[in-house]
């Protein structure tokens, strides 16, 4: 049995320059940190009692018995990558926090999957080599129209500016932050689920497909990344303007596309700037899923009592990224 742990993400600035599409031609980069909230995949061999070969148990139960047979297009894609129809796999997906809400979960799934894999044939598998496996999975096999950034703080971890170079090569540079800074940043800011989930491939397709007539706010939304860095890397700089700046960021993202924002999201986040948030942004593509919000800690009670139908989800950044927390390969075969 191997079971990996792989956490989710919150991405504060620079979304969009992450995909293919903008970074081959202008360079990307974003501003992201993990969070203890995790993904986490069980796998064995199955032992070979059974009428199916594989097994596969997420949201839906599937009993298989060839990989060409799974419906769950990451799973079908890496056993097929991996070649696993030697021998019969049983693989559990538990999730602390919903699928399709904005915080990387489908990677961190299909990050975590080739994690096990690897672990279960034993091979070592560097950071870099499966942030790279499950970009090229995700983009060139499944065909999801989905950026890069994602699958590399899975992997990697931790609280990082990711450059993207123009020849899908990128590069991981721990943000350095004083323990008290990290911590004051960290306590103005609050996570709460829309209620609202959304694919975010389409979401995504339709911003790529806006690219070419939204390179200044594109433009504009890769500079945040520096300002944030600089503030936050400040002695004297108040934290309040991170707030002001993911504001800015926000307009510039829903500008991306119609279908960044809906007027239910565009209530709630006009609610909560209202009681106290002096920004904040809806997480991954859009359409959905968590809005992350930056309130000073005296008035997040006023926005927590006013968005008190949403669930509000305390977190912590994390620095471990994608880990094998259980190795015991040999079963029986």
């Amino acid at each position: 049995m191997i079971i990996t742990r792989t956490p989710f993400r919150i991405s504060f600035f620079g979304g969009g320059t992450d995909y293919p599409a903008w970074y081959q031609e202008h360079g990307g980069v974003v501003l992201a940190t993990s969070i203890d909230k995790y993904c986490h995949i069980s796998c064995r061999y199955l032992p070979p009692f059974f009428e199916h070969k594989h097994r596969i148990v997420y949201s839906l139960i599937e009993n298989v018995r060839s990989v060409e047979e799974i419906k769950h297009p990451a799973v079908r894609a890496v056993l097929a990558w991996a070649g696993c129809d030697d021998r019969g796999l049983e693989i559990h997906h538990d999730g602390d926090l919903p699928a399709r809400s904005g915080l990387g979960s489908s990677s961190s799934f299909t990050v975590g999957l080739i994690h096990a894999i690897a672990a279960l044939r034993g091979k070592y598998i560097s950071k870099d080599e499966l942030a790279a496996q499950a970009i090229h999975m995700e983009q060139q096999v499944i065909k999801e129209h989905v950026g890069s950034q994602d699958q590399i703080s899975a992997a990697f971890g931790g609280f990082n500016r990711i450059d993207f170079k123009r020849n899908d090569t990128f590069q991981v540079s721990p943000i350095i932050l004083t323990k008290d800074r990290v911590q004051e940043f960290q306590s103005h800011l609050m996570l709460c689920f829309t209620g609202f989930s959304r694919i975010a491939s389409e979401v995504a397709k339709s911003k790529i497909e806006n690219f070419k007539s939204r390179r200044t706010e594109l433009s504009r939304m890769k500079e945040m990344v520096d300002e944030a860095i600089q503030i936050l890397q400040s002695p004297r700089a108040p934290i309040e303007e991170v707030g002001r700046l993911l504001h800015q960021s926000w307009i510039c993202k829903r500008s991306l596309s119609g279908k960044v924002s809906t007027p239910e999201i565009d209530h709630l986040y006009e609610e909560a700037m209202r009681v106290g948030a002096v920004g904040g942004k809806l997480l991954g593509a859009g359409g959905g899923g968590f809005l992350l919000l930056f309130v000073k800690p005296e008035l997040q009670s006023k926005v927590h009592e006013r968005l008190k139908h949403l669930v509000h989800v305390p977190f912590r950044f994390e620095n471990s990224g994608s880990r094998v927390v259980l190795y015991q390969p040999h079963g029986l075969s």
